[in-house]
């Protein structure tokens, strides 16, 4: 998805249109000269005129359109020309038609949201929309991206040697607000966007909460968008993916299978039952199993299934996943602690004998570092010793 909305690029672009002759210098020639400097700060940076091109930042495409029409106005280059000390306006204007018709422009620009006329308002947007587009557009220059390029190129190499994956964003696989942490990574509109600080939680006017958040751009750029219009942003753009914590592990695949999920939660319950050897170990007795959907959801008729030993139950512990295959997932855990499987026989509603499989008397700091090393990759060289109540390191 591209920085700028329609509205935007009309209001930087009508500023260059043929005005009325006047005797001195109005508000609008003030606004050409500042967007010359602007084009003028670029060239002192970069030591060159911007370009044209889909390779290109989107900042210095729209710098580039700025000077060919500039250039191609006489009284703007009648009014710049005594501040061209770097030769900005003799030059030719490269790939941009003398009309510049829309078509072109949003051609130029790349992916531009609304009407394919921007001149025309075939679609009013909500105001969420507009305040979204707004907030991506609003990048300034990061004063301290030394600090974060280091991140950056960390991330890049990750990537370049399979130490991190990225994932599509899927709405549809229920991405969320909470899912935009301090600390992680997204690619948007082809930049990497670092979320560098996340603001004390605000009500939206829709009721919902929100927040203000500081994201860094691989470009040196930064925002202070709302957690909502990055959301909103990363669902818009096809293209747009999360990019996964380092050594993700080998359950973690680049490309999903026919039955990974795009998001999971790995849930640890703990049961209220009665039943004698329940009551004796409940602290240590927990169930684990990996679900794509709501754990609530998924325990909330646990009193009528012997798979919950037919008792209500407590979430102790979730741990949340991308990408995930959920059997291999669940057929791991159980194969790491079946030497702590609990091994008890009720029975069903029906009168019928049934032994629950997914309970084990594990203590719950053994399955916290059961996760982690799951995530790092590590898992198969440990194994659990149901005696030391621990994960220990296999022989040879």
């Amino acid at each position: 998805m591209s920085d700028f909305d329609d509205d935007d690029l009309y209001d930087e672009l009508k500023d260059f249109a043929r005005p009325e002759k006047t005797a001195t210098r109005s508000p609008r020639e003030e606004r050409i000269i500042a967007g010359f400097e602007d084009i003028q700060r670029f060239v002192e940076e970069h030591g060159r005129a911007p370009q044209h091109g889909e390779d290109r930042d989107i900042f210095e495409r729209l710098y580039a359109v700025r000077l060919d029409r500039l250039r191609q106005l006489d009284d703007a280059r009648a009014l710049l020309e005594p501040l061209d000390h770097q030769g900005l306006l003799s030059g030719e204007n490269v790939n941009a038609p003398e009309a510049l018709d829309d078509d072109e422009l949003l051609a130029e620009l790349e992916g531009i949201e609304g009407a394919a006329d921007i001149t025309e308002l075939r679609h009013v947007r909500s105001a969420a929309d507009k305040r979204a587009a707004e907030e991506i557009a609003n990048r300034t220059p990061c004063a301290d991206f030394k600090q974060f390029k280091p991140l950056f190129d960390r991330v890049a190499d990750d990537i370049k040697t399979g130490v991190r994956i990225t994932r599509k964003i899927r709405k549809d696989a229920g991405f969320l607000k909470s899912d935009i942490k301090v600390g992680e990574f997204f690619i948007l509109g082809g930049q990497t966007a670092y979320v560098a600080e996340v603001g004390e939680p605000i009500r939206a006017p829709n009721g919902e909460t929100d927040a203000r958040l500081r994201v860094i751009y691989s470009n040196g750029t930064e925002s202070d968008l709302l957690l909502r219009s990055l959301q909103r942003a990363l669902y818009k753009d096809e293209t747009s993916r999360v990019v996964s914590e380092p050594s993700a592990g080998p359950l973690f695949a680049g490309e999903a299978e026919e039955e990974d999920l795009a998001s999971g939660t790995i849930y640890v319950l703990r049961s209220k039952s009665d039943h004698p050897v329940v009551a004796a170990n409940r602290n240590i007795l927990h169930k684990i199993g990996v679900t794509g959907g709501s754990v609530e959801r998924r325990i909330a008729n646990a009193r009528k299934d012997a798979t919950y030993l037919l008792a209500d139950v407590e979430v102790v512990a979730t741990y949340q996943l991308y990408n995930i295959n959920r059997t291999k997932l669940e057929n791991l855990f159980h194969r790491i602690f079946e030497p702590a499987r609990l091994d008890i026989e009720i029975k069903d509603r029906f009168g019928n004998p049934f032994s629950p499989r997914e309970w084990f008397l594990v203590p719950l700091a053994a399955i916290n570092e059961a996760v982690d090393k799951i995530k790092d990759g590590t898992i198969t060289t440990f194994k659990y010793d149901p005696t030391l109540a621990t994960l220990t390191k296999k022989a040879g």
